[in-house]
């Protein structure tokens, strides 16, 4: 059997400001972590009661500093939780506390509805549905147990085609039409919540981003009914997948003739297969069949913290950026500078392995090619845009300067690590701004400057690491013997391989450690 809303999932910027909403404001408890099961290296967060039941689910895919999408129909609008009606007034006052704007409380089908947004602008309703409760309801947060979020409530679908949406909720999801007002025709399940279908016709579609909702997921009693619906898909436009093992239900997916992606889940085996309920949400799980280990898994997906507990809070600088902090810090940083195509993440498990106990700060380079990130135009593979890598500089020096004063720096302890294009662009920086890096670790490096200032870089340590294969390691000699002539103590190293990185490089970067800080 189908009954009703098994969760709902949606797509978030900033994950510690998601945190803050819906385990803060909110007071939803965070009952599993897990990295994705679609991409690993993304971040997946479920909020519910406290038990984590099926109804009381809203999860967030972390796309972290991902670009924005656009809501529009072929897409779940707005998200509904339900609450005790006599608590509107309650949740109006906390809201404005918070210094969240809210609008109502106002009707919508004879219950009374707050509106508010989330910090990625995704429209959250509080509607107060006294019948609609949750088995479960979490007391762990700050907010008296009356006053909690229940469960799901429902949702808004836009569509250009009402009919056949309604119809399709109808015919295979346990949906029956309640009342409609305006352009939309609200539809109620036997688990009592709604999905209201909205007439967008008119309206702009639907792109995929941050701050969208991706889809909804309606609840099987078990995989007998998954198989079941299906069979029945099969006969439609819809195109159900296979079905997928999310560890926590099991599940399979169609686009409704509207376009929202909609998700069939089973009630079991449920949040507590791997956890205690006592426990929920407070480890991090990865998919069993992922390519990347729990371990790095855990340095590159972003980190947050619970309502109440220390963080970092991040500020508007020129480039995107993400810190990782180990379990036991040693006081050691790490600036990182990817390679083409890589992003601030991408040197994170290689530099873990190298000094374990540092803080790492990755940093995403600005230019892009073929929609991949750089750090400067590139012209052809052996010739560069000269006047961008001179802005990109300039705009790097300014980033550093602005982490310094912001994140409590110490300019001379920290070290550079840079990989190929990111690696150009220090060697670059060290005579376009001298006396900003003191010590870093050039990975498959070259020059790239047509012409080089003067600089003194007397006290500048640096470690350069080329690949015997690699097609730019001839130019590793030409850019070891210029910074010398310049002041630079340099040593060097060849690895075996090629172009790419690996373990050969950890043991070189970590002896260079020992030594530089003897």
């Amino acid at each position: 059997m189908v009954s009703g809303i098994h969760h709902i999932t949606a797509v978030t910027r900033k994950v510690q400001a998601n945190a803050d909403f819906y385990a803060g404001f909110l007071g939803m408890r965070l009952v599993k972590q897990t990295a994705g099961y679609e991409d690993a290296t993304q971040l997946h967060l479920f909020y519910g009661d406290a038990a984590g039941t099926p109804g009381s689910l809203l999860t967030f895919l972390v796309w972290e500093d991902g670009s924005p999408g656009r809501p529009g129909y072929g897409q779940i609008s707005e998200i509904s939780l339900s609450i005790n009606p006599a608590s509107i007034g309650y949740w109006l006052t906390r809201a404005m506390s918070f210094g969240l704007r809210s609008e109502g409380p106002a009707d919508e089908f004879g219950e009374p509805v707050l509106r508010l947004k989330d910090p990625d602008n995704i429209i959250l309703k509080l509607a107060g549905a006294k019948d609609l409760t949750s088995p479960a309801a979490w007391d762990g947060a700050s907010i008296p147990i009356e006053h909690a979020v229940q469960r799901v409530r429902g949702a808004t679908m836009l569509t250009e085609k009402p009919a056949e949406s309604r119809s399709f909720l109808e015919n295979h999801f346990g949906y029956r039409f309640q009342a409609s007002r305006g352009t939309i025709d609200r539809l109620v399940s036997q688990s009592g919540d709604i999905i209201d279908v909205r007439d967008a016709r008119g309206f702009w579609s639907g792109a995929p981003g941050t701050g969208t909702i991706d889809h909804v997921a309606f609840r099987a009693a078990d995989e007998e009914t998954l198989l079941s619906v299906r069979k029945a898909l099969e006969t439609t436009e819809a195109l159900p997948t296979n079905m997928h093992d999310r560890k926590y239900f099991r599940s399979l997916y169609a686009r409704e003739p509207g376009g929202t992606l909609v998700e069939l889940a089973t009630d079991k085996p449920g949040m507590i297969v791997d956890e205690e309920q006592a426990a929920l949400g407070k480890k991090l799980f990865a998919p069993p069949d992922a390519i990347t280990n729990l371990h790095d898994l855990k340095v590159v997906l972003p980190q947050f913290s619970m309502p109440g507990q220390p963080r970092i809070n991040y500020r508007e600088l020129p480039f995107v950026h993400r810190f990782y902090t180990p379990p036991d810090p040693d006081g050691s940083v790490f600036v990182l500078l990817h390679g083409s195509g890589g992003n601030e993440t991408t040197l994170m498990p290689l530099l873990n392995r190298v000094a374990p106990r540092a803080t790492l700060l990755g940093v995403r380079g600005r230019a892009t090619e073929e929609g991949f990130p750089r750090w400067y135009k590139r012209i052809t593979p052996f010739s560069f845009d000269q006047n961008d890598i001179k802005t990109e500089a300039g705009a790097f020096a300014a980033f550093i300067e602005g982490a310094v004063k912001s994140y409590g720096l110490d300019p001379q302890k920290v070290v550079y690590v840079g990989y190929s294009n990111g690696a150009n662009l220090l060697n670059s920086l060290l005579y376009l701004h001298p006396n900003l890096v003191h010590k870093a670790v050039l990975l498959r490096s070259m020059p790239v400057l047509s012409d080089y200032p003067h600089a003194d870089l007397k006290g500048t340590d640096l470690l350069v690491i080329s690949g015997k294969t690699d097609a730019y390691g001839k130019y590793a000699s030409e850019l070891e013997e210029r910074l010398k002539s310049s002041g630079a103590t340099v040593d060097s190293d060849v690895i075996p391989g090629g172009h790419d990185l690996g373990d050969a490089d950890v043991p070189i970067i970590q002896k260079w450690l020992l030594q530089e800080n003897r």
